[in-house]
């Protein structure tokens, strides 16, 4: 536990003068509210005495006191505290990003997609707890813990004992409890990401799903993750009642020892009787510097929890690195090749492709045929290096790729993928993503040469159409066509077209084929196919193992 918490606040690290002064103006946040309850008791005691009223001058000054400073500490405070919740956020969010990208995809495989968001969206969120419920609170206890009861011992030591007595029940023994009942409440984390895991592929699949009658199944199996993370809210709820209660007992408990005890002395005439309700009311106010505790032990194990999903990302090496001193790309044009290549995905399993070879020279134009499964996605992931292989080479010019910079790697090749990502925004937008400085023309003669300027041409907002999350207001081929025609924009030499004719009909995809190859002249191109549009204007034709080569 100590562990992880030191390695969270590293990770954060919003500095430690910020957190000292929020704990600061915390600490006299509730100072001057004991302060306040302290002087006024004492002010009304005295008034009843009916002194000159001179006499009651200090007291009115110091009450008028805490009463101004307060509000303004409690301002400044919560600036302060949220300051640095947020800076820690933005920093745990950065590094969060900044370490999984280089995983991605090959070492991401493992996780499904509401998993990995509801890690980066509602674990790095619960993070923002940790030092508003989780470092502050303890520290701030601590602080106005002791000046209450410097302040109690210098009135009286009996009651400064009591006191003592009850804020360490208070800060101690009710959070304990807390903590033991809502122990369950830390798998909160784990129940809200199977949740979000499912409702995100329900929503993804939904047709596939209606269509094959299981649309049932799927949502039974929401259901029961919803009850599952309503029973842990139930389970948490219950503890913080709980918790809440026996505080408020304990305090009520202590304000009425020192009370006992400072009507004893005063009876003994050790006490003057103004001081009783001083007292009384110091005593009350403490409570408020323990109050917190309760409920930073119900969080504490849900913050760790999702502290170690972050932690487990974050801590992840990536297998794919950068030499110490790359190597620069100089040819515009350069030939690539993958020579007796065996790659795969995970330790122990059987290889993807086992000894392959693919030769792209420059300008040619090279097919890859093969089943699902035989290794095609492998081999573009190959070339992108987002996996290395396990023995052979994959080379640019003869270098083996590990010897250049990635982005020097992936600079290099235009992907037309089938599952490439279309962002929730314009048509411009997700083009521009190829070559931001492309021009209106240069974006009307691509859409052209993907068969889609003229669909464009018929949208009310043109260029400027929002295609939503995924291109889900699309069709399946405009979908497709406006990837590819992204890839065409790209400047790299080498394109790769992964099943660029997937959702057409034969007409049209034969005759996108042949205005993308036009197009491409220049370009060498890497067909990933189990189709035969464009086969026709190859210069080879690869098989993987299970496929037959065409002539």
């Amino acid at each position: 536990m100590t562990a992880t918490l030191v390695r969270l606040v590293r990770l954060a690290d919003v500095g430690k003068s910020r957190v000292a002064l929020a704990v600061v103006l915390g600490s006299l946040t509730i100072v001057f509210g004991v302060g306040l309850m302290a002087t006024a008791g004492y002010l009304i005691s005295r008034a009843a005495e009916q002194p000159p009223i001179l006499a009651l001058t200090t007291a009115i000054v110091a009450v008028r006191f805490f009463g101004l400073a307060r509000p303004i500490a409690r301002y400044l405070e919560r600036l302060a505290s949220h300051d640095v919740a947020l800076r820690a956020l933005a920093r745990i969010r950065g590094q969060f990003y900044k370490r999984i990208e280089p995983l991605a995809p090959a070492q991401l495989e493992g996780y499904r997609h509401g998993e990995l968001l509801d890690r980066m969206v509602g674990d790095v969120d619960a993070l923002q707890g940790l030092y508003l419920r989780g470092i502050g609170p303890p520290l701030v206890a601590a602080l106005t813990g002791a000046v209450c009861l410097g302040v109690a011992a210098a009135l009286l030591p009996v009651a400064a004992v009591v006191l003592a007595a009850g804020l360490l029940v208070g800060g101690l023994v009710v959070p304990a409890v807390a903590a033991g009942l809502g122990r369950a409440t830390d798998r909160r984390s784990d129940a809200r990401a199977m949740l979000t895991a499912d409702l995100i592929e329900l929503l993804r699949g939904a047709p596939e799903l209606v269509a094959f009658g299981r649309e049932e199944d799927t949502l039974a199996r929401i259901r029961r993750a919803d009850r599952e993370l309503a029973r842990l809210a139930r389970r948490d709820a219950l503890a913080a009642g709980v918790a809440d209660s026996l505080a408020i007992l304990v305090a009520g408990a202590t304000v009425v020892g020192v009370l006992a005890a400072a009507v004893a002395a005063h009876n003994a005439g050790g006490l003057d009787r103004v001081f009783v309700g001083a007292l009384a009311l110091l005593a009350l106010a403490s409570f408020e510097s323990v109050a917190p505790l309760a409920q930073t032990a119900r969080e504490l194990a849900a913050t760790l929890t999702a502290g170690r999903n972050v932690l487990e990302l974050v801590d992840r090496e990536p297998a794919i690195r950068d030499a110490a001193e790359p190597v620069r790309l100089l040819h515009d044009a350069p030939s690539v090749a993958l020579e007796r290549v065996t790659a795969g995905y995970a330790d122990g399993e059987p290889p993807v492709l086992r000894e392959f070879d693919l030769r792209l020279e420059p300008g040619r134009k090279v097919a890859l045929v093969g089943p699902s499964g035989a290794g095609k996605t492998t081999v573009v992931d190959l070339l992108f290096r987002f996996l290395d292989p396990v023995a052979g080479s994959v080379t640019i010019d003869g270098r083996n790729v590990r010897e250049y910079a990635q982005g020097d790697v992936r600079g290099t090749f235009a992907l037309a993928g089938q599952n490439a990502h279309l962002f929730d925004t314009s048509i411009r937008a997700n083009l521009l993503l190829a070559r931001p400085g492309a021009s209106e023309s240069e974006l009307t003669a691509v859409l052209g040469r993907a068969r889609l300027a003229d669909w464009v041409a018929t949208l009310p907002d043109g260029l400027d159409t929002i295609v939503g999350e995924e291109g889900m207001r699309l069709s399946g081929g405009q979908r497709q066509r406006l990837v590819l025609a992204r890839a065409l924009l790209a400047d790299a030499p080498v394109l790769v077209l992964d099943e660029p004719t997937a959702h057409l009909d034969t007409d049209t995809a034969q005759r996108l084929m042949e205005d993308v190859l036009d197009a491409s002249a220049a370009r060498t191109v890497l067909l990933i196919t189990h189709r035969p549009e464009g086969l026709d204007r190859m210069d080879e034709i690869v098989a993987l193992p299970g496929a037959q080569a065409a002539a």
